[in-house]
């Protein structure tokens, strides 16, 4: 994806939901949805709910899910044709080619706390994707490939620290872990309504590139 050279948060602002593109901070109470919750720009304040024709929703809703998952406005388009020239459910078949990038898988089992440093860390060649070590963040990975971490990577103090806490970690149903160890596994496709679960609405996407 493009380099965002803006604040990142002014798109949290401007969807008016938390987006979690700055990871831990996203927790804390100096996110800019807890300390600023309108629209960014002189009048973002005195007009907190824009109103929004039919398009202007499904145009907002693409939006979030692209910012979301951190792709490029191509990288977005691309899926959707590739969802749309399958047989099955369209907003079921993009959501799953979102969800099963590598850096969303890392993000997704804790490894990283946002798309961004997941990316980065994919990027680095930290991690190995059944055995082969992977450095393209969009890779797509499938039901039964196992991810782990380079043995050289594991001794990094981040993950060193990290490892401890991922027992708190609650992982959606279609990835699982061994316990204390850097390993996990694709076991289904994810569901759409574990995985959307109300940051953006599918179907309004859908019909956005449909008209």
């Amino acid at each position: 994806m493009a380099k965002v050279l803006g604040a990142k948060c002014r798109m949290c602002r401007r969807a008016g939901m938390k987006l979690f593109i700055k990871g831990d901070r996203c927790y804390t109470t100096k996110c800019a949805i807890v300390r600023r919750n309108y629209p960014p720009g002189q009048a973002g304040a005195k007009n907190s709910k824009p109103r929004l024709t039919g398009y202007g929703i499904q145009l907002r809703e693409k939006q979030k899910a692209k910012q979301f998952y951190g792709v490029s406005e191509t990288q977005f388009a691309n899926y959707f044709t590739r969802a749309n020239s399958k047989v099955g459910n369209t907003a079921d078949i993009m959501v799953q080619f979102l969800e099963m990038r590598l850096d969303n898988v890392i993000y997704r089992l804790g490894w990283a706390t946002s798309h961004a440093q997941a990316r980065q860390f994919v990027g680095h060649g930290y991690f190995l994707v059944d055995g082969k070590k992977v450095n393209i963040p969009s890779y797509f990975v499938k039901p039964g490939s196992v991810i782990t971490i380079k043995p050289r990577s594991e001794k990094y103090s981040y993950f060193m620290e990290l490892l401890p806490k991922l027992s708190e970690k609650n992982l959606p149903s279609w990835l699982v872990t061994e316990p204390g160890t850097y390993s996990a596994k694709v076991v289904d496709a994810p569901k759409t309504e574990e995985t959307v679960q109300g940051l953006f609405d599918m179907k309004s996407i859908i019909e956005f590139y449909s008209r």
